[in-house]
Order: C-alpha cells, then sequence, then structure tokens
C-alpha cells in the first residue's frame, strides 16, 4: 500500500509541476502580446494595500455577504491548507509525520482544522447556489448562462475532496495517538470512530487518503495546466496580479473618465496624426491590439456571471453579455496565440508581415483563429457580432459588479473607436450624431445662438460671460448649461429651476452662452475619439479663457467629462452635480423648502433614479437622496436596484441616438420598476435619464399604468418647496 502510494503520488506530482510551468508560460507569453501601459506600475504600495485589502479582506466580493463570507473561506483554504498537502507529502512515508515546528503547533492545528470545516461548508452553499441557479432551471435569468459549467463543478468538488481528504487524516492521526485531543479540537471524534483499527490499519488508512489527497490535488493542477483558459481556477492565481494593476492604483473602479486611446502605452494627439506609423491601430482592431491588463483581464474572468446579473442589455434580452464578451476575446486570445507567438500578423492593408516558413509549424485551427474578424457578424466568423458591441450603454454595472476587477467599459470602448474611426462601421443613427456635432456643436442640431433660449422669461438676470461679466473671477460660479439643457423643452425646465435656486440663494454664477459646445460625451462613448478631442479642446480653450476654476452641472454626462476627462487634456477643474451643490445650500439654510398643500407633487411618494454617470461613474448617491428626503412631507421609496446596484435608463454610451430593435426596451423596464414602488413622481438627476424615463411612462400611460406620475429633476422637486417659503426671488447682484 505505502509503496503505490508512493509511486502514483510521486509521478503524478512530476507530471503536474511539469504541465503547470508549461501553462504558466503560455500565460505569460499572451498576455505579454497585448500592448504596453504606462500607468499600471505607479504607486505601487498604494496598488499593495488595494489587493491586499481586496483579496485577503474580499472587500468586493463581501458585497454578497453569504456568498461572499462562503468564497473567503474556501480562498482562505486554498492557501492555509497548503501546509496540509505538503503533509499529505510527508505522510507517504511516515504516518505519523507533522511539519517542523508548525505541525503540532496549537494555533496553526486549531486554524486548519476550522478553515477546513468552513471551507467544506462554504463550497456547499456555493454549490447549492450552482445547482439553484442553473441555466437549465432558470434559464437567461441565471448568472451563470453562457458558463463552462462542467469546470465550476469540477473546482468545488476538487474543495471537496480535498476537504474530506483532510479530516479524514486528521481522525487517522488522532487514533494513531499523535497528540492529545486538545490537537484535534474539531476532528477528535472522527478519530473515536476509527479507534478500534489496529496501528497497520490506521497507518495505512493514512498512506491511502494521502495518496488520494494527493491525486485528487495534482489531477486539478493537470486539468487546469491543459485548459489554460479555465477562469474558474486560474483566477485563483492571477486575480492578485490583475487587481494589482487595475486602473486606479487607490482601489476604484475603472469608471468615470473613459481610458486615453493610447498607441504603444502613449496617448493619441490627434494633431500629429501624420507623425504616427501608419500601422498604428486607432482602438482594438485585433485581440493583439489591447493592452496586456487587457489580456490579462480575459484570462482572470472567473465566469462567475456578476456583471451579467446586472447589465441592462442583457437583462432586456439584447445580445451583450458582458461575461460572454470577456470569454468570447479570451478564447480567441488563446486560439490565436500559437499564430502570433510565430510571428504571424497582417498590416493594415491585410498582408501577412510573417515568412511563410515563420508559420509552418502553426496549427491549422490556430492560424484559422488568425482570419476571424474581432468585430463582425457570427455568421462571417466574427468574435464579437456587432449587435454585441453597440447594445452596451456603458452603464458600468459590469465594472461595479465585477469581483475581479475587469475594466470592461474600456474594452468595448476601444473596440468601438476601431470600428467608428478605421472602418467606419457603426450604427446608422451615429452618422447623424456625428454630422450634428461637427456642425451645430450639440446633438441636437440646433444653432448655438440658442443656447441662452431657456433664459427668456426668467425673473432675474442671468450673466453670461463676455457679455455681462468678463470673466469667472467675478462670480462664485460657472453653471454648465449642456445641450440637453439648453435645447431640449424637458431639460429647459431643469436649467432654469437650478437657475432660480442658485438666485434665490443668493449664488453668483455666470454662463458661457453661445461659448458653450458639447462636451464631446456621446462622441467619445461612440467610439469618435477624434470628434471627442475637437470639442474637448474647444471647450478647454474657453473654459481656460474665461478663468473657470469651479463649475455645476446638470447633466451627469456632462459632469462626468468636465470633471474626470479634461484633466486629460490639461484642464483642472472643482466640478459639483447640482444636487451636491444644492444639498449644500440647503443644509446651510439658504434655501428652505416648505410643505405642500392641496395635491402638489409634494408631499407624496417620491422614487430617485440614479444616474449611471453620477452613481457608479462618480459615487454620487447620497445628495440627491438628502435633498428629495429634506422636503417635508415627502416620502423617499426606494427601487428594488438603487444605489450601485441601479438599473440604467438606457440612454448611455450614445445610446440616447440609437434604436433599440432587439429585445426590451431598457427604459420601459426601469419605468415599470419605478411604477411598481406606488411612487407619483420619479425623480432624476441627469437630462438623458428625464427624457428615457419621460418616454416610458407615456407608453406605460398609453397602456393604462402610471396614471398622475411625472418625472421631474430633483431641482424641479425642491425649486416647488422653496417657492412656497420665499416666492420673492432675491434680485441678482
Amino acid at each position: 500500500m505505502q509503496a503505490a502510494a508512493v509511486v502514483i503520488s510521486v509521478t503524478l506530482t512530476l507530471v503536474a509541476v511539469a504541465l503547470a510551468a508549461r501553462a504558466v508560460s503560455q500565460i505569460v507569453r499572451v498576455i505579454r502580446l497585448g500592448q504596453p501601459v504606462d500607468d499600471r506600475t505607479d504607486r505601487l504600495g498604494r496598488r499593495l494595500t488595494t489587493m491586499l485589502r481586496e483579496t485577503l479582506g474580499h472587500t468586493r466580493m463581501l458585497k454578497w455577504s453569504a456568498v461572499g463570507a462562503a468564497h473567503w473561506f474556501v480562498f482562505v483554504g486554498f492557501g492555509l491548507l497548503f501546509f496540509t498537502l505538503v503533509t499529505a507529502y510527508g505522510q507517504l512515508f511516515d504516518a505519523e509525520f507533522a511539519l517542523p515546528l508548525l505541525g503540532q503547533w496549537y494555533p496553526f492545528e486549531w486554524a486548519a482544522e476550522f478553515i477546513t470545516w468552513a471551507m467544506l461548508v462554504g463550497i456547499a452553499l456555493l454549490i447549492v447556489i450552482r445547482l439553484r441557479s442553473h441555466p437549465a432551471r432558470t434559464g437567461r435569468p441565471s448568472r451563470f448562462t453562457g458558463s463552462t459549467m462542467w469546470q465550476g463543478y469540477y473546482v468545488e468538488a476538487t474543495v471537496v475532496g480535498v476537504g474530506l481528504c483532510i479530516l479524514v487524516l486528521r481522525g487517522a492521526e488522532y487514533a494513531l495517538g499523535v497528540g492529545g485531543q486538545a490537537h484535534f479540537p474539531l476532528t477528535f471524534f472522527i478519530g473515536d470512530a476509527m479507534s478500534g483499527l489496529s496501528t497497520d490499519a490506521l497507518e495505512n488508512t493514512v498512506f491511502a487518503v494521502a495518496a488520494v489527497k494527493i491525486v485528487i490535488s495534482m489531477a486539478w493542477v493537470i486539468v487546469i495546466a491543459t485548459h489554460v483558459t479555465m477562469g474558474v481556477a486560474w483566477h485563483r492565481f492571477t486575480a492578485f496580479v490583475n487587481i494589482m494593476f487595475k486602473r486606479e492604483a487607490d482601489g476604484g473602479t475603472a469608471l468615470g473618465a473613459a481610458k486615453p486611446l493610447t498607441i504603444k502605452g502613449e496617448p493619441v494627439d490627434f494633431e500629429q496624426l501624420e507623425d504616427l506609423d501608419e500601422d498604428a491601430a486607432l482602438g482594438v482592431g485585433k485581440v493583439e491590439d489591447f493592452s496586456w491588463k487587457g489580456l490579462l483581464d480575459f484570462t482572470t474572468c472567473t465566469e462567475c456571471g456578476r456583471c451579467q446579473s446586472q447589465c441592462p442589455a442583457w437583462n432586456t434580452a439584447k445580445p451583450l453579455s458582458p461575461k460572454l464578451l470577456i470569454m468570447d476575446l479570451r478564447d480567441h486570445a488563446y486560439a490565436k496565440a500559437p499564430y502570433l507567438l510565430a510571428g504571424g500578423g497582417k498590416d493594415m492593408a491585410g498582408d501577412e508581415r510573417a515568412a511563410p516558413e515563420q508559420l509552418a509549424d502553426v496549427p491549422a485551427a490556430a492560424l484559422a483563429e488568425a482570419e476571424r474578424p474581432i468585430v463582425g457578424p457570427a455568421d462571417a466568423g466574427g468574435v464579437i457580432d456587432p449587435d454585441v458591441l453597440w447594445s452596451c450603454t456603458t452603464c458600468g454595472a459590469c465594472v461595479e459588479q465585477c469581483p475581479v476587477d475587469i475594466e470592461h467599459v474600456d474594452h468595448i470602448l476601444d473596440l468601438r473607436r476601431y470600428q467608428t474611426m478605421v472602418e467606419s462601421d457603426f450604427p446608422s443613427e451615429l452618422g447623424g450624431l456625428f454630422k450634428n456635432l461637427e456642425r451645430s456643436g450639440n446633438p441636437w442640431a440646433v444653432t448655438g445662438s440658442k443656447r441662452m433660449d431657456w433664459a427668456a422669461g426668467l425673473p432675474f438676470e442671468v450673466r453670461q460671460v463676455g457679455v455681462d461679466v468678463e470673466s469667472l473671477d467675478e462670480v462664485d460660479w460657472l453653471f454648465w448649461v449642456g445641450c440637453a439643457g439648453a435645447f431640449d423643452d424637458r431639460a429647459k425646465k431643469t436649467t432654469q429651476a437650478v437657475a432660480e435656486l442658485l438666485n434665490i440663494s443668493g449664488v453668483s454664477f455666470a454662463v458661457l452662452g453661445d461659448g458653450e459646445t458639447c462636451t464631446g460625451d456621446p462622441a467619445r462613448r461612440a467610439g469618435n475619439e477624434f470628434l471627442y478631442q475637437q470639442l474637448a479642446l474647444q471647450n478647454v480653450e474657453v473654459l481656460r479663457e474665461s478663468r473657470a476654476l469651479k463649475v455645476v452641472a446638470t447633466c451627469a454626462h456632462c459632469f462626468n467629462t468636465l470633471k474626470n476627462e479634461y484633466a486629460q487634456l490639461g484642464l483642472q477643474l472643482e466640478v459639483v452635480h447640482h444636487t451636491q451643490l444644492l444639498n449644500r445650500l440647503v443644509r446651510e439654510g439658504r434655501l428652505t423648502p416648505v410643505a405642500a398643500t392641496g395635491g402638489s407633487v409634494a408631499g407624496r411618494v417620491v422614487t430617485y433614479h440614479d444616474p449611471c454617470y453620477l452613481g457608479r461613474h462618480n459615487q454620487v448617491y447620497e445628495p440627491p437622496r438628502e435633498l428629495v428626503s429634506a422636503l417635508p412631507g415627502v416620502e423617499l421609496r426606494e427601487m428594488t436596484r438603487s444605489g450601485s446596484r441601479s438599473f440604467c435608463c438606457g440612454a448611455g454610451g450614445a445610446r440616447m441616438w440609437m434604436e433599440e430593435r432587439i429585445g426590451k426596451r431598457i427604459n420601459n423596464d426601469r419605468t415599470e420598476e419605478a411604477l411598481a414602488t406606488g411612487a407619483t413622481a420619479v425623480a432624476v438627476g441627469c437630462p438623458f435619464c428625464q427624457v428615457m424615463l419621460s418616454d416610458g411612462l407615456t407608453q406605460a400611460q398609453a397602456a393604462g399604468q402610471g396614471e398622475g406620475v411625472e418625472v421631474l429633476d430633483v431641482a424641479q422637486l425642491l425649486l416647488a418647496g422653496v417657492r412656497r417659503g420665499a416666492p420673492d426671488p432675491v434680485p441678482a447682484e
């Protein structure tokens, strides 16, 4: 028994180690195929702290309390119980073997036994959840839809097998008299059950179970070594590195500012386009155009489906699943890798760079994979279908939910950039958007001379930079009106409300008027980085000339772009959302809402919809809620999906200007959720959300639902209350 156990265990271990070394080498070589990134090795101390906090502390996983706790014990067990594997090798030769110093140290033994039991309970819970959420039972709503289920079950079975072996070995050690009961606080009863066996039988049990434990462990190593795309297993190793080199060193998600367009790790300056290499890719046109961090992202995907379960496109029956997108890119990268590692690659004209002899030994499957377009219809061999790519609202729910910090939105934007700027292959509606932005500086195609029309009829003067004030040094704030706030009839009411509230509170402000143009957000999210930079640089110049330092914006998209993205162009501003500033003014007592009487909106139930670019992208959740709650007599009632798990209205990612031809409309889904709260007013903090939810409400009312419900900006709700307490506006200075 002992000799057979030794031979089998040692042989299998040698094979496993050799295959694992080859697999690690393969993974590293594939990741190194990616483009350089110049901002992932800064602030290494902070990055290390972030990595330890997210891994050891499980801060992202613990958002799902029961699952997070169960996973933590499995995670800790995987590391701590490695020492029991080392012990098992010693037990092949000596049934009473214990690790020097550590092996019979009380704290270690107690911890090992507790973690083993907790790991088994945790993995049992995870198995039950996987079974109950199996796609065969729940269909598309399952977060495991599209995941490689056998791999998950295999990993879970391995954990169970290893855990049971540890318990049996501990029991046999106790029965052999290796130590007293104090050494075996949670397994002594197993030893008691084995006490009737002879010493030889107990020793043979140790030899056999130790071998089984090693076989289970090494078989697992062999399986994952021969399946390098088995993210459910490999993330145990790659997650540490992926989190370490996430975009934000301080632990923030890869949201807010879009990742700059780069070539070989350097941001692209469109004023120097002529100096670029003729084969330089604007965006991602081939899998090797992704950065090494992108390829590491793909490798790390656990297929847990957390991203998928929160995706508004997936939840409204569209083809996009952020999980499946990452899995498809991962599988494509590794299938194409032999071709790339052999020197293969094509220039912009589609001609092969490598000599035929270089590719002579490349497998046919890899050569075939190299011919697939990264974006294209499935029946044409495309890795990512165009409907998948353009269904994304860039809401960031996938990034917010991912436990291993995959940067889905960055990758989608890079794919869009290539399709838009190089292939000119984008949804037809975007052509009109781009023309309007180029010609008029706004998506509505309205002449800039009408940007001040919203102020007509207000009972106070709205000062304009260059007309009424020389520069913004003369006022407290620049009020960034935005295109929607200037031209959309519904959004104009928000603009007027904010201006009136600022005036009532005595806050001085000015606007740019026709000096303002679109921030470029819709162009950038649609992949037209060139147009974005044109618009952004124009605004940056105006903002510098007007000496802007403090800006308040009503549009969540303008807010995000001004606050986060213009810094990439060298402009630093203090930018606040109007709900933040108004909430501050209410707290200071400069705005005082008064209780409603009669049948006005105030005094009713209100639900608040989180704009994605205000909430998830910028972590502004409380000020709008505090404002609504500050309205006397108003009950704030949350939707099922709110805060960081809020559901998108469907307008982001330039989807505002694209038709939804597949599945259910996202705004209708969100409107139904808002109506289900019983609210008579839906409060918003973004004009895009107001448009989308108003349209959804119109359709609901046509179907006989939502009568008497309104969609109003938080500022409109606040103004209604403030007017009752201060009917006469304070004259402008």
